[in-house]
């Protein structure tokens, strides 16, 4: 899994600065590598990369490029990156009925790829449309599977997909249930290979949580896991810190953790890691000190199967980092490798996670050529793990980068 290219949905986004520096290069990190540094325009801008198959190539949008539509910028696209780097772009959103700002993709069996975007598909949403749920064949021919409409099935999908089945699973930050100010709650949603969406859980506010705005993890029984952004609590001014959920295969949810804003965290930004003896691994935008403007500098969390928090690193703002943003992958070894949004030199930084808590830095992002604001890893069988910055790079344009320890 990806972390998904930001546009903004999440109600506590406006917490989080995001510093691009001007410092000059300096020399890459050990293991460090670029893999493809984007120019913008037909080649894309902002990416995200998603998966990678078993011969070597990477999948992934970007959330820009791609064309002219959308005010000029670019609607985004789906890219394909060779083992030498070589991009083929797969698709250009046109806007519209289409989709534009698409979030991650993911593959299925037949290499089909399905993906959601933020925008379009309708006319709702203040005219931006509430967002598409889409596969694209090998051949590139493209087909909306779901139009949102911001009603009862949800509106503004952010999170990764997740494929049970050959069922793909995720979730809307907003839409479902008008319990949630401006906004509604946001929903978990499932839709087949045909189309058929079925709404699987609608957040109600309040205990139950509000505002899922990442992926969903699955485990063995077919059971969902993930956060909601707000709600689960009476803290955080009245709105609630945030939730780390489950949802079981009949639609039933229990809040596994309700987050309180102190030490404990607030804002999960990242799908769920769960490794084989169940603990869910994840990350808060802030919380965790009282550094960083007061609001905390953010933690990578466990929670047990018990439902049990640890706070296993609590970020400082200083040279290791702050405000950690994308999933988490783990090695062998249980070590956790993460990236946060700014801190180092204020273009974040990558960081590797011992369970015991303590943290190296593996590379400081410059802001320069190697890419500013990384956005999350993805881990390949063989242990190699890639990830993508939204800026920087020779154009600044964003990159796709491989780290290798």
């Amino acid at each position: 899994m990806s972390g998904s290219v930001r546009f903004g949905a999440a109600p506590f986004a406006g917490l989080i600065l995001l510093a691009i520096s001007a410092n000059t290069d300096c020399a890459y990190s050990a293991g460090f590598k670029i893999v493809h540094a984007f120019q913008g325009g037909s080649d894309g801008a902002q990416p995200a990369v998603s998966v990678r198959d078993r011969a070597g190539n990477l999948y992934g949008v970007t959330g820009d490029g791609g064309g002219d539509g959308c005010g000029g910028s670019g609607c985004g696209t789906v890219f394909k990156l060779s083992s030498s780097g070589a991009e083929t772009v797969l698709y250009n959103f046109a806007g519209g009925a289409d989709g534009y700002y698409p979030g991650s993709v993911t593959m299925d069996k037949d290499g089909d790829l399905y993906g959601t975007t933020y925008y379009g598909g309708s006319k709702g949403c203040d005219g931006n449309g509430c967002g598409t749920v889409f596969r694209l064949a090998p051949n590139g021919t493209k087909t909306v599977l779901h139009v949102f409409k911001n009603g009862n099935d949800g509106a503004l999908p952010e999170g990764d997909l997740v494929n049970v089945g050959g069922s793909f699973y995720g979730t809307t930050t907003e839409g479902g249930i008008k319990n949630c100010g401006p906004f509604n709650c946001g929903i978990v949603f499932k839709v087949d290979a045909s189309g058929k969406l079925t709404v699987v859980h609608r957040f109600a506010g309040g205990n139950d949580g509000a505002y899922p705005g990442t992926g969903l993890t699955a485990d063995s029984a077919g059971n969902l896991y993930g956060t909601t952004a707000l709600g689960g609590s009476s803290d955080c001014e009245g709105s609630g810190c945030g939730t780390v959920f489950k949802v079981a295969p009949d639609g039933s949810e229990t809040v596994v953790y309700a987050f309180h804003g102190g030490t404990d965290g607030s804002g999960p930004t990242s799908s769920l890691l769960r490794d084989s003896s169940g603990n869910l691994y994840g990350t808060t935008a802030v919380g965790g000190s009282s550094n960083c403007q007061g609001f905390g500098c953010g933690t990578v969390f466990r929670i047990g199967a018990d439902g049990t928090e640890r706070v296993l690193y609590a970020f400082t703002g200083l040279s290791d980092g702050s405000w950690p943003w994308g999933n988490l992958a783990m090695d062998a070894k249980g070590n956790l490798f993460g990236m946060t949004d700014v801190g180092g030199e204020s273009s974040g930084v990558i960081f590797k996670l011992s369970q015991k808590g303590k943290e190296s830095v593996l590379h400081t992002f410059t802001g320069g050529k190697d890419g500013s604001q990384p956005n999350g890893f993805i881990a390949d069988k063989t242990g190699e793990l890639f990830g993508a910055t939204i800026y920087g790079g020779k154009a600044g344009e964003g990159v796709v980068f491989r780290l290798e320890e």
